[in-house]
C-alpha cells in the first residue's frame, strides 16, 4: 500500500502514528526512509488497562502521565523507573509493555508541545474511520463503485454539514503547523490557498 501511494505522488512522510501493528514500521522505513514512527500514546494507555483491574485504572492513568508528558526522553525515563517500581510488582505485563513499545513511544518527545498535541494519537482517523463504516455497513451494498464512492463522500460531508468547521480546524492548526515547519525544515510545503 505504501509502495502504491509513494507511485500516486505521496513524496515524503514526516511522521507515521500508528497503534502497534507488526511490521509496519519496517514497511515505511523502505519506502520513506525519514519518516518517524510514533507509537498512539492513547492506545499504549488502552493496551496497558487491559492488564490492571478496573480499580487500579485512575492510579496507573495518573501514574503514567507524567512518563508521556515529560520534556525530554531521559525524564520519560525516569518517570518511567518510577512507574515501574511502584507498579511493577504488580503489573509486570504494563511494565512489559511500555518496554516494548518504548523505541516507538519516544520519538514525539523530541518535539514542541504543538506536535505533541497533533501525533499523540490516532483517534480523530479511527473517529472518522467509524463514521464511514457506519455508512456503509446501514447501506448494506452498493450497485457499483461510484454508489460507494458517494456513500463514502456524503458520510464525510455529514462530519461538517455547513462547512464553516473547515475553518475553525484551520485555524487550530497554525501553531502547529509552526512547529512542523521549524522541525522539518525544508519537507513541508504547505499548499496557499
Amino acid at each position: 500500500m505504501f509502495t502504491e501511494l509513494k507511485n500516486r505522488g505521496l513524496g515524503d512522510v514526516l511522521m507515521l502514528v500508528c497503534d502497534g501493528l507488526k511490521g509496519l514500521p519496517e514497511a515505511v522505513e523502505t519506502i520513506w526512509s525519514r519518516t518517524i514512527v510514533q507509537t498512539c500514546v492513547v492506545h499504549l494507555l488502552r493496551n496497558s488497562f487491559r492488564y490492571a483491574a478496573r480499580q487500579d485504572w485512575d492510579k496507573i492513568a495518573k501514574a503514567l502521565k507524567p512518563v508521556y508528558t515529560a520534556p525530554s526522553e531521559d525524564a520519560a525515563t525516569e518517570r518511567f523507573l518510577e512507574f515501574q517500581d511502584v507498579w511493577g510488582h504488580k503489573y509486570p505485563a504494563i511494565v512489559k509493555l511500555w518496554s516494548d513499545a518504548w523505541a516507538e513511544f519516544v520519538p514525539f518527545l523530541a518535539f514542541d508541545v504543538e506536535i505533541r498535541k497533533v501525533i499523540c494519537s490516532t483517534n480523530a482517523i479511527e473517529s472518522v474511520n467509524a463514521r464511514i463504516r457506519k455508512a456503509v455497513r446501514a447501506r448494506g451494498h452498493f450497485p457499483n463503485e461510484a454508489a460507494a464512492l458517494k456513500c463514502v463522500y456524503m458520510a464525510l460531508r455529514s462530519l461538517d454539514p455547513t462547512g464553516k468547521g473547515r475553518k475553525r480546524r484551520t485555524m487550530r492548526w497554525k501553531a502547529s503547523l509552526n512547529a512542523f515547519q521549524i522541525a522539518f525544515e525544508g519537507r513541508l510545503t504547505p499548499t496557499i490557498h
